[in-house]
């Protein structure tokens, strides 16, 4: 009985973060570029008491054996990147990727961020930032052009006009991918800091090379489906009063031993 409540228990601990993924998801349901994460779950170690293929006599063998397991575990989340759905904002720093690719932003610290949320500003040196104020990289600014008349083109080109009408030629938005991105790190703020699983950003011109192109004045709505998480979320319930219930009745039994 002691096995079972140990194992129940692990049952229990995996369910509890498999209730914190879908909670995080369904949080982020209006969040703007978010990937939605799975856990994924492992069994653990097993305690063999009669290894399978093991001797039963001088001629036969043990055809399954016996082994018991201890439990199971989440060994991590793993990040869908799939598309989700663009929505027309009219905004004129509102920017979206049609496939492949990251947004780049520098931190503060010098380092390079990653995102999928293209909700962009202008500062008050006129340079194009995130939310947070972190500049987009390689980096943008705006001076001596009418913001209405700019105009981003798929490959990430961008052209304006200045104040007697004439066409200006504005920095273009280079775009990074990874050969793993979910490897990624998030940190929060809907940014990725690159990693060893991730390997290194292949940066380039947007629509070239297999890397996704620019949509300007849309924005990447979060690729969450509620029904699927939903579902998640009452499995997950599920399996914890199951889970539960193994706890219960072990108690139940070593109650009834006890009082042998």
């Amino acid at each position: 009985m002691i096995r079972s409540l140990a194992v129940a228990k692990t049952g229990l601990e995996a369910q509890q973060t498999m209730l914190d993924v879908v909670s995080n998801n369904l949080a982020n349901l209006n969040t703007s570029g978010f990937k939605r994460t799975r856990a994924v779950f492992q069994d653990l170690i097993y305690d063999t008491v009669r290894a399978p293929g093991a001797a039963s006599s001088q001629t036969t063998f043990l055809p399954t054996g016996l082994q018991l397991g201890n439990g199971s575990q989440v060994t991590g989340t793993s990040r869908n990147f799939t598309q989700g759905t663009s929505v027309v904002t009219g905004n004129t720093f509102d920017f979206a990727i049609s496939g492949p690719g990251f947004f780049q932003v520098l931190l503060p610290n010098g380092t390079i961020a990653y995102t999928r949320d293209g909700t962009f500003k202008l500062n008050n040196e006129g340079t194009v930032v995130n939310s947070d104020g972190f500049p987009v990289q390689p980096a943008i600014t705006i001076q001596g052009v009418t913001p209405e008349t700019i105009v981003y083109a798929r490959d990430g080109t961008g052209t304006a006009l200045d104040g007697q009408g004439a066409t200006q030629q504005l920095a273009p938005i280079q775009i990074a991918s990874f050969i793993n991105p979910a490897g990624l790190r998030a940190i929060g703020g809907n940014l990725f800091v690159e990693t060893t699983a991730s390997g290194q950003p292949v940066v380039g011109q947007p629509g070239i090379n297999g890397l996704g192109e620019i949509a300007h004045k849309n924005l990447e709505n979060s690729n969450v489906n509620v029904a699927e998480e939903l579902v998640n979320l009452i499995t997950a319930q599920r399996a914890f009063e199951i889970a539960s219930r193994s706890i219960s009745t072990s108690d139940q039994v070593l109650q009834r031993l006890g009082q042998l």
